[in-house]
Parts: structure tokens; sequence; C-alpha cells
């Protein structure tokens, strides 16, 4: 019996001990990684996809990142939550249904797509973020920006103008002056007739606007001036910069995608993938809009357009099922002999959206930014290079182009009349 006893604790320790060094291997295996291109290529999939909803250092739809990987009860679990988060929930975990009580019951999106590894990096930017310094307080940097200002404000450039056309104005006083200084001068000398009908001659200003010269010259300005401004009214015709309508919901891009910094491409959807950016539905606001309830966001104000669009009853939480369009204002319109394709610029070409739309992170209401004409086109096209970088695509272009190293968008065909129109 004694020896029975014996062999199950010997049994037990060992069981112990393999528990023990598993588990070490396990952390030792899922270490969050240190490597700088790991966690860039973690920082480009937060973006993508996490930050609409969670920031590193502070809450937002969901909680602050930081310092998970000590939060959570093992690697392997965030790899399932962040695959299948309603499976984790359903199984009885108790951290995950503390979390999901704690949101409001709102269930994180599924990426279940995602690696091992995928998920390690995303770990590694959260936890290389979360070990950075606080960035200093706002009022700090908005001093300190305020003395590098090296802009001339309009007033300023308003005061010079005046002042050079008030030094124009008296050096022809003084032109004056010295004139009939010198003709007082010359009276005094003894002249030939001829010098003297020279000097004498006179000269007024009535004879002077009565001259064929005179009148030639203002006929000429007034001509020059309105064929100007006739060539550029004609010019202007289907021209919309700084367009800025009244929209039916005063949507704010800079609470949005500059205080919130959430990305163009979460909700105008279409940007990466397709001709279109399309216009987001509102089931993409109600993605934040069900959790938030700060501000606005209590049934009343701009959110309860919303709202009543989907048909979203703030009281139960849950949705009525009558639904009404929102008639937003178009602001971009290109002519329909124009053709343009936004993932060609935003995905292959890598072009960021405030280069056609601007500031856009800087709008409360927005407009139209650039001109968007076919000049303005080709000028860009003229101007930017080609990302031929780890692309065997562009190889051959390159050694057609006599091994130059940058290409423009014109080199690549950018300035062919069938590359914008049908």
């Amino acid at each position: 019996m004694m020896k029975k006893r014996l062999s199950d604790s010997v049994k037990l320790i060992a069981l112990a001990l393999l528990f023990s060094l598993t588990q070490s291997l396990n952390s030792f295996a899922q270490e969050i990684p240190t490597d700088p291109a790991i966690i860039s290529a973690g920082e480009a999939l937060f973006n993508g996809n996490c930050k609409s909803c969670h920031r590193v250092k502070q809450k937002l739809v969901g909680p602050a990142l930081a310092g998970v990987e000590k939060r959570v009860p093992s690697i392997n679990w965030i790899y399932s939550w962040v695959r299948n988060p309603a499976k984790v929930i359903a199984s009885g975990d108790d951290y995950a249904i503390k979390i999901y009580n704690e949101y409001n019951k709102s269930s994180m999106t599924a990426f279940n797509n995602y690696t091992d590894a995928q998920i390690l990096s995303i770990l590694a930017y959260v936890k290389a973020e979360a070990e950075k310094p606080d960035a200093p307080a706002a009022g700090t940097t908005a001093t300190t920006a305020g003395t590098g200002e090296t802009g001339v404000p309009a007033t300023y450039m308003n005061v010079i103008l005046v002042g050079m056309i008030v030094i124009l104005l008296l050096l022809l006083i003084i032109l004056g002056l010295i004139i009939n200084a010198l003709k007082k001068y010359l009276d005094q000398k003894d002249l030939s007739d001829e010098d003297k009908e020279i000097v004498n001659s006179p000269y007024t200003i009535g004879t002077i606007f009565r001259s064929t010269g005179f009148v030639f010259l203002v006929v000429f300005i007034v001509a020059a001036v309105s064929f100007k401004t006739v060539i550029d009214g004609l010019y202007s015709i289907g021209i919309q910069q700084n367009y800025q309508p009244k929209q039916p919901i005063a949507f704010s891009h800079k609470i949005h995608a500059g205080q919130y910094e959430i990305e163009c491409n979460y909700c105008h959807t279409g940007a990466l993938k397709g001709k279109q950016a399309n216009i987001p539905s509102p089931n993409i606001c109600m993605n934040c809009h069900t959790q938030i309830r700060t501000g606005t966001n209590t049934g009343e104000g701009e959110i309860a357009k919303i709202y009543s669009a989907i048909g979203y009853d703030v009281a139960t939480g849950s949705y009525t099922g009558k639904q009404k369009p929102i008639e937003w204002v178009r602001i971009h319109n290109l002519p329909d002999l124009a053709y343009f394709n936004h993932s060609q610029h935003a995905n292959v070409g890598g072009i960021a959206c405030q280069t056609c739309h601007g500031p856009i992170q800087e709008m409360d209401v927005v407009k139209q930014y650039s001109l968007l004409t076919m000049g303005w086109c080709i000028d860009c096209h003229r101007k930017t290079d080609v990302n031929t970088k780890g692309n065997a695509y562009y190889d051959k272009l390159l050694e057609l182009h006599n091994g130059k190293k940058v290409m423009k968008v014109e080199d690549i065909g950018g300035l062919e009349c069938a590359k914008c129109h049908y």
C-alpha cells in the first residue's frame, strides 16, 4: 500500500513538473516580439482594423489595450478572443463575460482570418506604444506652434500694398515738382525759338486725355481686361472648388477623423477596392453609436437623426424596422466623360486621401478642397512618383526607360487620353 501511494505521489509530482515545463515553454514561445519590422506590420494591422474602436492608452468603444497581455489569462486566450469573441463568451469564460458586460454587451468584430503571427505583431505594436512617454499637453504644443509661425498675415499684406501705392503717389508728386523746377530754370536761359516752343508747349490734363495715344491705351486696357474676364468665366464653368453645402446631418470629420483618428477607409469602405469611395451607411455609424453614451449620443440632437434613419430605439436598445434614407448632398462630382477609380489611386498608388480632399480631419463641414479639373489631374500625374519598389510588374518598364530609378505617372501612360476618358 505504501509503495502504491509513493508511486502515485511521484506520478503527481511528475505531472506537475511536466505541466509547469509546458507552460514555461508556451510562455517562451509566445513572448511578444520586439523586432521593428514586426512592430511596423502590427501598426498597419492595428490602424486598419483596430483603431476605430481601440486606443493604446485610453478607452474608446473598447478598452485601452496597453498592458492587455498582463490582464488576460494567456496569449492563447487572446488568439481565441480575436478570432471568435462570441464563442469565448458562450463558453462561460469569466474574464470574457466580465468584458462583455462592462462594455454594454457589445461583442467585438471577429477576425477569424488572422494568424498567430499577425495577432502577435499587433500586441508587439501595442506594447511598444504603451512604453513610449506621453505626448506634451495640448496647450504647450499650441503655444510652441504659435511661436514658429512663418506665414505673413493678410492684414500685413494689405498694409504693404497700401504703403507701396502711397510711395508711388509720392514719387509722381516729386517728379512733377522736378519738372516744374526744370521748366523755370530753362525759362531763364537764352533759348532758341524752337527750344522755347518745346519747353512752353501747352501740355495739360485735358490735352492728355484727348490725345490719340491716351484713348488707344484706355481702349486697349478695357478690351484686355474684358477678354480675360470672359475667358476666366468660361474656364470656371463646372468648377466647384470650396463648394460647402449644408448636410441633412451635421456630421463632423474634425471630431471623427481628427479628434478620434478614425481611418477614412473604416467608413468609406469602397475607396480601397472600387471606383467609388461610397457614402457610409447608418449601420457603420451604429457600430460605435450603440455603445458610446456621451455628448449628443443620448437620443437627442444630430445623432437622433441617425437613429431615426436606421430605426433604432434608444430606450430599448433595439431596432424597430422603420427605416428611411438620409438625403446627403453630393460634394465631389466629376463629369460623366471622366473616369476616376479610387482603388487605383488609394490602394495601388498609395495616395493619401488628403492629397485630393485636403485636411479633411480639420473640417467640421466638408468642402471641395481641390479644383478637380483636367489640368489639375495632369499636373499631378506629371509630378507624382510611381512606387516601383518590390513590384516586379514595373521591372520591365524600368528597363525600357533606360534604367530610370524614379518614374512619374506620365511615364506609365498617365497622360494618355483613354486612361481617363471612355
